[in-house]
């Protein structure tokens, strides 16, 4: 006989958290929830209180830039759970300039000008991840059915967090800012545009991203 319990099915659902122009994001399945980026120290409380209605189990950061990672000392604390990232974005909570960035598009320049004083000001409390995630990971373990892609070229450490394969949220490998598109800001262009590539292969996905509202995927480059 088979119990209930080893066929119902628990489909998660994604809490937006707007940020100004930035986003954080909540995936829970009802009871165990995870918390995607922190965004910065002036939305920290907004972002705690809507932490405290859910029983969050890990933090993860989409890649280490302060508008994604500036509240990760905080929350991890307030909250009691663990920070997780790409270890090759270690380097960048203390000196975001440790990979230095580029752009190619006048927009992007706008974005750059606004962005490079922030980056430059080093004013990410330190944290120490006591998880790191590569390709492949899952986080069965927080019970959440979600699977870590790397998706580098913003930064090295880059990833995104496909979950059920229907939703993945991409950090700033993608952003829409203005109007959907690959990222306007990379460390290594070549890389931004083969993970932009690789999202376009997954197919049938809504994108959240780091930056601006959900849509459906397409096709991000010509391949």
């Amino acid at each position: 006989m088979i119990e209930a319990e080893e066929y119902r099915i628990v489909i998660a659902e994604i809490e937006r958290i707007k940020c100004g122009n930035g986003n954080c994001y909540i995936v829970s399945n009802g009871s165990n929830a995870v918390l995607i980026d922190t965004n910065q120290r002036k939305y920290r409380e907004k972002i705690l209180n809507a932490c405290k209605q859910y029983n969050i189990r890990l933090i993860i950061l989409t890649h280490g830039h302060l508008d994604h990672a500036q509240n990760a000392a905080f929350i991890s604390d307030q909250l009691n759970v663990p920070v997780a990232m790409h270890k090759n974005d270690i380097g960048l909570i203390s000196n975001n300039m440790t990979q230095p960035m580029n752009t190619h598009t006048f927009l992007g320049k706008i974005v750059w000008s606004v962005s490079q004083k922030k980056l430059n000001s080093n004013n990410i409390p330190v944290f120490t991840p006591e998880v790191f995630l590569k390709e492949g990971d899952t986080l069965d373990d927080y019970g959440i059915s979600a699977q870590i892609i790397e998706l580098p070229g913003h930064t090295d450490g880059s990833i995104g967090i496909d979950i059920e394969e229907k939703y993945l949220i991409v950090g700033d490998a993608l952003m829409n800012m203005f109007y959907p598109t690959v990222s306007m800001l990379y460390h290594n262009k070549d890389l931004m545009l083969q993970s932009a590539g690789r999202i376009s292969q997954l197919g049938n996905r809504i994108i959240y991203f780091g930056h601006g509202k959900p849509v459906s995927n397409r096709s991000w480059v010509s391949l």
